[in-house]
């Protein structure tokens, strides 16, 4: 009579004792379970514990996804600081208050001649930096607002405000040094 494929393998030495004891002990369970009806539940068991598997790898997933969130915005708080680190302008001496809005407050920082006409001219942006403000030029603006647009930054209109026709005081120019 030809031997069985456990005998077989345990002959090659493809398995040992042990493992042939264990699989032939879960055989005998699993017949056991099959006859006494109970297989049907061990199969709920498994599927909830299969659920629960699915569960905790979806909520484990959400995780990783919000801890990405948060080094993604990190790293876009980064960039923006170090933008702005490397590209603020100084105004050295600055001895004229210039005043701009932020939100429904007036706010001022103190600027050099030309930096406030570059300013009023709309060649250069303010920027909230901090618990201050600092002075950036127009493209370094544009892109911090690519990269997170919440920032407050604000950047003066370059558009000659067009005058009405029968405006009375259209003869009369405001010069752009006037302070109030």
């Amino acid at each position: 009579m030809a031997k069985s494929l456990q005998e077989q393998l345990l002959a090659a030495g493809l398995a040992d004792k042990q493992k042939a004891k264990k699989a032939a002990k879960e055989m005998k369970k699993q017949e056991h379970l099959q006859r006494t009806g109970q297989d049907n539940q061990l199969d709920d068991v498994k599927a909830k514990a299969e659920a629960v598997r699915k569960e905790k790898a979806e909520r484990d997933r959400e995780l990783n996804r919000q801890r990405e969130e948060e080094v993604h915005l990190k790293a876009i708080a980064a960039q923006v600081r170090q933008l702005i680190t490397n590209n603020a302008i100084a105004a050295q001496y600055g001895d004229i208050k210039y005043q701009f809005v932020d939100g429904t407050k007036i706010k001022h920082i103190y600027v050099d001649q030309a930096v406030w006409d570059r300013l009023s001219r709309g060649q250069l942006a303010i920027i909230a930096h901090g618990n201050s403000y600092a002075v950036i030029p127009v493209p370094v603006a544009d892109k911090i607002r690519e990269r997170a647009d919440k920032i407050f930054i604000l950047v003066a209109d370059k558009k000659a405000e067009i005058l009405a026709e029968d405006d009375p005081y259209a003869a009369y120019q405001i010069p752009d040094d006037l302070m109030w």
